[in-house]
C-alpha cells in the first residue's frame, strides 16, 4: 500500500511539473525586405587608391549603391541602416523612409528596433524619424555620437533623441539576439569603425542571411580580404572578415554586400520580401 501510494504521489508529482513548463512559443513568420531607395548611385569609380591598402584592384572600378532593409518578425519590425538623408548632396534618395514604409501601411511608431551598422551619414540619413524605436549600436559607435565634440565622419545629428534621453538606446558590447528567438543577430564587426555592426538575418526559405554593413564594400573586397586604407583598424577588419566567412559556411548562408549591386540584387525590392 505504502509503495503504490508514493507511486501515485511520484506521479501527480510528474503531471503538476508537466502542468508548470512552458512549451516553446511557435517561432513567428521572418521575412526581409530590400528597400528601393537609401540613396542616389554616383558614377562608377576607381576602388583601387581607397579600398586596398595594399592597391589589390588595378583598374577596377565600380558604381557603390546605398542599402537599407526592412524585418518582419511577426507583427513586430525593425529596420536595418537608414540609408542617406534627403538632404544630402548628389546622393539623397528620392523618396524617404517613411514614404516607402507607407506603401505596406507601415507607420514609423511601429518600428520597434532601428539597428546601425556604423555611424556614418550612409547608414544613418533617416535614423531621427523614428524616434519611437529602440537603437540598437555598437557600444563604441555610440561613445563616437555621444563624445563632446564628435570625430569627423561621425554624423551625430541624427541621433539627438536618442542622446537627450527621449528615445531608447541598447549600445551593444557583444552580439544581440534581438528578438530572443534566435533568428535575428546584431553580429560584432568591428574594424571599418571601432563598433561596427553586421546583421544575420534567418530566412526560413532562402537560409541565413548576412547583412554587411560595412564590413565589406564590395565582392573583390571580400574574396581577396582587402582592407580599405581608410579602416579603422587592419586586424580587426580581417577577422571580422573572416568571422563573416566562418558563420556563411557553417550555416549554408547568403552574404548581402550593401555597397555593391550585384549583391542587393539577391533580395527582392520592396515591397516584396524574402522569406
Amino acid at each position: 500500500m505504502i509503495r503504490t501510494l508514493s507511486r501515485l504521489a511520484a506521479g501527480v508529482s510528474l503531471f503538476v511539473g508537466l502542468a508548470g513548463l512552458t512549451l516553446p512559443a511557435q517561432a513567428a513568420d521572418l521575412s526581409l525586405a530590400r528597400l528601393a531607395d537609401c540613396g542616389t548611385p554616383q558614377p562608377p569609380i576607381s576602388v583601387n587608391p581607397r579600398f586596398s591598402d595594399t592597391f589589390a584592384f588595378g583598374d577596377l572600378k565600380l558604381q557603390f549603391v546605398y542599402s537599407c532593409y526592412l524585418i518582419k518578425h511577426g507583427d513586430e519590425y525593425m529596420l536595418w541602416d537608414t540609408g542617406h538623408s534627403m538632404t544630402a548632396p548628389n546622393v539623397a534618395p528620392k523618396v524617404s523612409l517613411v514614404d516607402q514604409l507607407a506603401r505596406i501601411g507601415v507607420k514609423p511608431d511601429q518600428i520597434k528596433y532601428v539597428g546601425i551598422s556604423h555611424y556614418q551619414p550612409d547608414h544613418t540619413g533617416h535614423v531621427s524619424s523614428f524616434p519611437k524605436a529602440t537603437l540598437l549600436i555598437g557600444a563604441k559607435e555610440w561613445d563616437a555620437i555621444t563624445a563632446p565634440k564628435p570625430a569627423q565622419g561621425v554624423n551625430y545629428k541624427p541621433f539627438e533623441s536618442w542622446i537627450k534621453g527621449d528615445s531608447k538606446v541598447e549600445p551593444l558590447a557583444l552580439d544581440k539576439d534581438v528578438f530572443g528567438d534566435g533568428s535575428v543577430i546584431v553580429l560584432r564587426t568591428p574594424g571599418h569603425t571601432p563598433g561596427h555592426s553586421s546583421l544575420l538575418v534567418k530566412l526560413a526559405q532562402m537560409g541565413p542571411v548576412i547583412l554587411s554593413g560595412d564590413a565589406v564594400h564590395f565582392r573583390e573586397n571580400y574574396d581577396s580580404d582587402g582592407v580599405p586604407s581608410f579602416n579603422y583598424d587592419r586586424a580587426e577588419t580581417i577577422a571580422s572578415m573572416e568571422r563573416i566567412k566562418k558563420i556563411l559556411a557553417n550555416l549554408k548562408g547568403t552574404l548581402i554586400i550593401q555597397h555593391d549591386a550585384r549583391d542587393v540584387g539577391k533580395l527582392p525590392e520592396f515591397p516584396a520580401f524574402a522569406k
